[in-house]
């Protein structure tokens, strides 16, 4: 009896891995998701656009305005201004084109509006921003507003954030209107003057001033991002192009202890300091759950999977079943850390006032970065559950919450429109969606659309990323190219009244 019961479990057993490799076999050559024909973007096209001696010059100038902003309505205006001026200078036909109404918003951001010819159809955007963040200039290799050239490089404050973007778009559309074009589908562009510092000046003044002019709902709206990753996806057998369908929120909390002046000479058993600096720990060494496949980031890889070496590609064309062990390996590394959970960040610790004297308080500063699938007040209370101790005070100093998740699905216009158009520049990348960790002005626009998008056309390796907010930020003149390119496919592409029919036997 024992034999035959053992042989029983062991035929089930059998039975069950095998039916488990066959779907994880048939999974792993399979799965697929939508990918049109795109005509491929090549510098023999008469429509290319080629990177000029003027064009590189028109950048490099846009560059060298120190538009800095350093905090809440704290911004270099006369700097801002100048870029304003050089703009409307650079680019006659746009700023003369009948098709163009170009309005300067709160003195220094800029909104073009572009007439279609068929009304019916809805209206999308572009943005970007005219700001940069600060650069320290004895950190870098060349001064960081000279926008010098450097093996085949432009490096400046501002190249990859986002003056590219900026520049790009607007060399993409005097290129079209030159050649006469006119939209079939009305378009809006807009640069805020203050993203870097939230852009309650700049990116919400320009969504107040579009809900004045009738504009109720966009098609979709397309501002910087994620980027083309060449060498930073492991497994890749090609470069990756990763369009952010979703923005991490944001909360600082002020965590506070009081304690009781007094003589170091007579130390109570837990002073405010060590209360505080356990809490702090509890909040790092333990650290939020992981949230991999409540957003987009499941996707992210499945996605990607088709063009991955053996074996990822069978573990991520299968998370079903292998989420727990993908999941771990992700949490090792800070960069891929941040795509699957609400990270913590200490960034202040404030104590004492003389050194034999007990602190009266302990303050620090905690700054959560919430994946899109939790909030605010549920970050707060995990904290609270965290910390376990009701003499840890808890202030929220700043909360914004993540933004929505955008459709990225084969029907989803935007989406596939974004995606083809880069594919024209990029022929040989695999797009995914994915979950923009960072902050964009996209935050000011959610109520004209469910539809956003972010993607900056950048290329990088993995020794650039540093450079994103840091030294040496550059793009090359080539990349710079690209970019123009990008933008004029885009529009091109956006031209159309909706996307062809797709059919397809694909889960994704």
């Amino acid at each position: 009896m024992a034999a035959s019961t053992c042989r029983f479990v062991l035929t089930i057993l059998c039975s069950v891995i095998f039916v488990l490799t066959a779907i994880v076999l048939i999974r792993t050559f399979t799965l697929s998701v939508r990918v049109d024909d795109v005509q491929i973007c090549e510098s023999k096209d008469e429509d290319f656009i080629e990177a000029t001696d003027e064009i590189i010059q028109k950048f490099r100038t846009a560059l060298r305005f120190k538009t800095v902003s350093i905090e809440a309505g704290i911004y270099d205006r006369d700097e801002l201004f100048k870029m304003l001026e050089f703009i409307k200078s650079a680019f006659p036909v746009v700023h003369s084109s009948p098709l163009v109404e170009f309005e300067v918003i709160n003195n220094y951001s800029l909104l073009y509006s572009v007439k279609g010819r068929n009304e019916s159809l809805t209206p999308y955007m572009l943005t970007s921003h005219l700001d940069v963040v600060p650069a320290e200039p004895e950190k870098w290799e060349v001064p960081p507003f000279s926008a010098e050239i450097k093996d085949g490089f432009i490096y400046g404050r501002g190249t990859i954030d986002d003056k590219h973007g900026v520049m790009a778009i607007l060399e993409a559309m005097e290129f079209l209107l030159k050649r006469g074009f006119q939209p079939v589908r009305s378009f809006y562009v807009g640069f805020g003057h203050d993203e870097e510092v939230a852009g309650t000046d700049g990116a919400a003044a320009i969504a107040e001033r579009l809900t004045q002019k009738g504009v109720t709902k966009l098609e979709f709206l397309s501002d910087e991002g994620l980027c083309v990753l060449d060498g930073i996806v492991p497994g890749m057998k090609t470069t990756t192009s990763i369009i952010g369908t979703s923005e991490k929120g944001q909360v600082i909390l002020r965590l506070r202890v009081k304690g009781s002046a007094g003589h170091s000479s007579m130390p109570p058993r837990e002073s405010s300091i060590g209360i505080l600096a356990r809490a702090v720990q509890r909040l790092e060494s333990i650290g939020h759950p992981s949230m991999f496949g409540h957003g987009p980031e499941k996707d992210t890889f499945e996605h990607l999977s088709s063009q991955m070496y053996f074996p990822h590609r069978m573990v991520m064309s299968n998370l079903w079943l292998f989420t727990p062990l993908v999941s771990w390996i992700l949490s090792r590394k800070p960069s891929t850390n941040a795509v699957l959970r609400t990270v913590t960040a200490v960034t202040r610790f404030d104590a004492g006032i003389k050194d034999n004297v007990l602190p009266p308080e302990a303050v620090a500063i905690v700054n959560h970065r919430i994946h899109p699938a939790q909030t605010v007040q549920e970050v707060i209370d995990y904290d609270r559950l965290l910390i376990n101790d009701d003499r840890v005070q808890i202030e929220v100093k700043y909360a914004q919450e993540s933004l929505p998740m955008s459709p990225y699905g084969p029907d989803d216009f935007g989406y596939q429109v974004i995606k083809n158009s880069i594919r024209q520049v990029w022929n040989d990348t695999v797009v995914a969606p994915g979950v923009m960790i960072g902050n964009t002005d996209t935050r000011h626009y959610v109520n004209l659309t469910h539809n956003i998008y972010r993607f900056s056309p950048t290329y990088m390796y993995p020794d650039d990323v540093a450079r994103f907010h840091g030294d040496n930020e550059r793009i090359s003149v080539k990349n710079y190219e690209q970019a123009i390119n990008f933008f004029y496919h885009l529009i091109q592409n956006a031209d159309k009244p909706g996307l062809k029919t797709f059919h397809s036997h694909s889960e994704l």
